[in-house]
């Protein structure tokens, strides 16, 4: 598992993606999960560590499961990827498609070889 002060800031991190996806401001999350707005700033800064009741009002406010914020390194979290990758290409076209299966296999390539270095 990553270091401690890493793991909050990614949990910040998909949090604040996940609310930005869906067009919710902070505040608005705040308001949602019966959380005061300096709270999700915070959380979604890696400033804070995240207590288990805030992260299920959170989740929940969100709308998804703690497995999209936590995305641990288990087969079952690994599993929801292609799910992901399939909604993610739902509605491109083939030349799209492509286009991203490309730049997947260049960042897989580059990640690795950074990985071996």
């Amino acid at each position: 598992m990553q270091d401690s002060l890493d793991f909050y800031k990614t949990i910040g991190s998909r949090i604040r993606d996940i609310r930005v996806s869906k067009g919710i401001s902070q505040a608005d999350l705040a308001e949602a999960a019966k959380l005061s707005p300096p709270v999700i700033s915070s959380l979604e800064n890696g400033r804070s560590k995240i207590w288990l009741i805030t992260f299920a009002k959170v989740c929940e406010a969100l709308q998804v499961s703690a497995n999209d914020i936590l995305r641990l390194d288990t087969p079952a979290a690994i599993n929801d990827y292609p799910k992901e990758f399939t909604s993610l290409i739902a509605d491109c076209s083939s030349s799209e498609i492509e286009s991203i299966l490309k730049i997947a296999q260049e960042v897989k390539s580059s990640i690795r070889k950074q990985n071996t270095d």
